[in-house]
C-alpha cells in the first residue's frame, strides 16, 4: 500500500541530530562491553581465559562483519520505500530481512566445525587458549540467527529515524550481556563459558527487543503479504544492493588488513604502536557514524520522495554536523592523543614509537570525513555500484601510495598510504555525486 498523505519533511539541524546523537550514544557502549568482559575474565587470575574470549570475539566478530550488508543495504531500500509512502514494501524489508538473518545464522550453525578449523587454522594459539576459545565460539555460535537478524533491525529502525530505539536496543542488549557475565562468571564460576552463555542470551534477547521496538509493523497484516516479500524484482534488487555492499567492504577491509601486514615488517614496537593508533581511526568512526546514518536515513527518503532540493539539502547539512565533530576530534586527538597513548599502551617504547605519529591522527578524522559521509549519502540513494567501483579504484590508489611511499618514508610512509586512501574514496565518490542528483531527478 502506498501512503500518500506522507509528504517529505524539511531536513533541520534538529532532524540530523536527532538520528546522529542516539547512534553516537549507542557506539560509546561497544568498546565498553569488551572492556568489562575483558575485566570479569580478568578476575580469574589467569592469562589463558582472556586470550580466549579475546580470540574467539574477534573470531565470530569478523565472521558476521561479513553480514554487515544486511545494516546498510536495509537502510538504503527502507528509507527510499518511506520516502515513497510504500507502507506494504517498508513491511515486507522487514520480514526479509528477518528471514535472511535467520537462513544466514542457522547456515553458520551448520558450517561451525569448518569454519572454526579454519578459524584456528589462519589464528592459531597455544593448546589451552584454543580449547577455551572453541568452547566459548561453540557456545555462542548458537546465538548467530539472532545476531544477524539484529543488523537487520537496526538498519530498518535507522531508515526511518528511529535512532533512540537503536540506542534502546544497544543498551538493554549491551546491559544484560555485562549483568549475566558479571553472575555466571564471579557469582556461579562458569569461566569463559559463562561469558560465551551472557552473550547468547544477550544476543537472543535483544532479537525480542528489537522484535518489541517493530511491533507496530506486526499489528497490520502487510508484514505477511507473501506476495509482496517474495516478489521477484524486489529480491533481484536486494541482492544487488547488498553482494555491491559486500565486496565494497571487503575491499576495505583488504586496506587494512594489508595496513597491518605492512606494519608489521617494521617490528614489534611499530605494529603495537599501529594497534594502539588505530583505536583513534575507530573513535573516528564511532563519533562520525551518526551524521552518516543521519545522511542514509534522509537520503533515502529525499530519493524515494524524488525531491532532489531535500536530498542536496541533507547531504550538506549532515556533512556541516560530521565537519564539526571532525574538527573537534581533530583538535582532541591533538592536544591529548599522547595522554589517550599513555593509557593504551605502558610500554615506554611502545608510546614513544606512537606518539611518532600523532599527527596522523590528529589530520584522520577531517581527511577521512568525505568518505564516511558520501557512504552514508550513496547508501542512502542505494547507488552501491559507485560505492564498489569507487573502493575499487581507492584501494589501487591506496596500494601504488604504500609501494611508492613506504620505502622512503617507512611507517610514516604507511599511514600516509591509508590516509590517502581515504581522500581518494571521498574525492572519487564526490565525482559520482552529481550522476546521484541527476538520477534522482529523472
Amino acid at each position: 500500500m502506498t501512503d500518500t498523505a506522507l509528504a517529505p519533511r524539511d531536513v533541520t539541524n534538529g532532524r540530523v541530530l536527532g538520528i546522529a546523537l542516539p547512534i553516537v550514544l549507542s557506539n560509546v557502549t561497544i568498546p565498553i562491553l569488551g572492556a568489562v568482559d575483558t575485566g570479569v575474565v580478568g578476575q580469574m587470575g589467569e592469562a589463558a581465559p582472556i586470550g580466549a574470549v579475546g580470540l574467539g570475539a574477534i573470531i565470530l566478530s569478523a565472521i558476521y562483519w561479513v553480514f554487515g550488508f544486511l545494516r546498510m543495504g536495509t537502510t538504503g531500500l527502507t528509507a527510499q520505500a518511506k520516502g515513497q509512502g510504500n507502507r506494504t514494501e517498508v513491511a515486507a524489508l522487514l520480514t526479509r530481512v528477518l528471514m535472511i538473518g535467520f537462513g544466514a545464522g542457522a547456515i553458520l550453525i551448520l558450517l561451525q566445525a569448518p569454519l572454526l578449523w579454519a578459524a584456528f587454522h589462519i589464528a592459531p594459539a597455544s593448546d589451552e587458549v584454543e580449547g577455551l576459545a572453541r568452547s566459548y565460539m561453540q557456545i555462542r555460535i548458537w546465538s548467530a540467527p539472532a545476531a544477524i537478524a539484529i543488523f537487520g533491525i537496526i538498519g530498518w529502525l535507522i531508515a526511518q529515524e528511529r535512532t533512540r530505539a537503536v540506542l534502546v536496543l544497544q543498551l538493554w542488549m549491551n546491559g544484560v550481556n555485562v549483568v549475566l557475565s558479571v553472575l555466571f562468571v564471579l557469582g556461579l564460576g562458569w569461566g569463559v563459558n559463562g561469558v560465551a552463555f551472557a552473550t547468547f542470551l544477550a544476543e537472543w534477547s535483544g532479537l525480542a527487543m528489537g522484535l518489541y521496538l517493530c511491533r507496530a509493523a506486526f499489528r497490520v497484516p502487510d508484514w505477511r503479504d507473501w506476495a509482496r516479500v517474495f516478489e521477484r524484482s524486489k529480491l533481484v534488487r536486494m541482492a544487488r544492493v547488498n553482494s555491491d555492499i559486500l565486496i565494497r567492504s571487503l575491499l576495505l577491509e583488504a586496506v587494512f588488513l594489508s595496513f597491518m601486514f605492512l606494519g608489521a615488517d617494521f617490528g614489534d614496537v611499530t605494529l603495537a604502536a599501529n594497534q594502539v593508533l588505530l583505536q583513534f581511526l575507530y573513535i573516528t568512526a564511532y563519533a562520525l557514524d551518526g551524521f552518516s546514518f543521519s545522511a542514509e536515513a534522509i537520503v533515502g527518503q529525499a530519493v524515494g520522495a524524488r525531491a532532489v532540493p531535500l536530498l542536496r539539502r541533507a547531504s550538506v547539512l549532515a556533512s556541516l554536523w560530521g565537519l564539526g565533530a571532525s574538527v573537534l576530534l581533530a583538535l582532541g586527538f591533538w592536544v591529548f592523543g599522547a595522554q589517550v597513548v599513555d593509557l593504551m599502551a605502558k610500554n615506554a617504547e611502545v608510546q614513544q614509537a606512537a606518539r611518532a605519529y600523532l599527527p596522523w591522527m590528529a589530520a584522520a578524522p577531517v581527511l577521512a570525513l568525505a568518505s564516511f559521509m558520501f557512504d552514508g549519502i550513496f547508501i542512502g540513494a542505494t547507488r552501491t555500484a559507485d560505492m564498489r567501483n569507487m573502493m575499487f579504484v581507492s584501494a589501487l590508489i591506496y596500494a601504488g601510495a604504500a609501494f611508492m611511499l613506504v620505502p622512503s618514508f617507512g611507517n610514516h610512509g604507511l599511514w600516509m598510504a591509508l590516509l590517502i586512501s581515504f581522500v581518494a574514496r571521498g574525492l572519487t565518490l564526490a565525482a559520482r555525486y552529481p550522476a546521484l542528483e541527476r538520477a534522482v531527478a529523472r
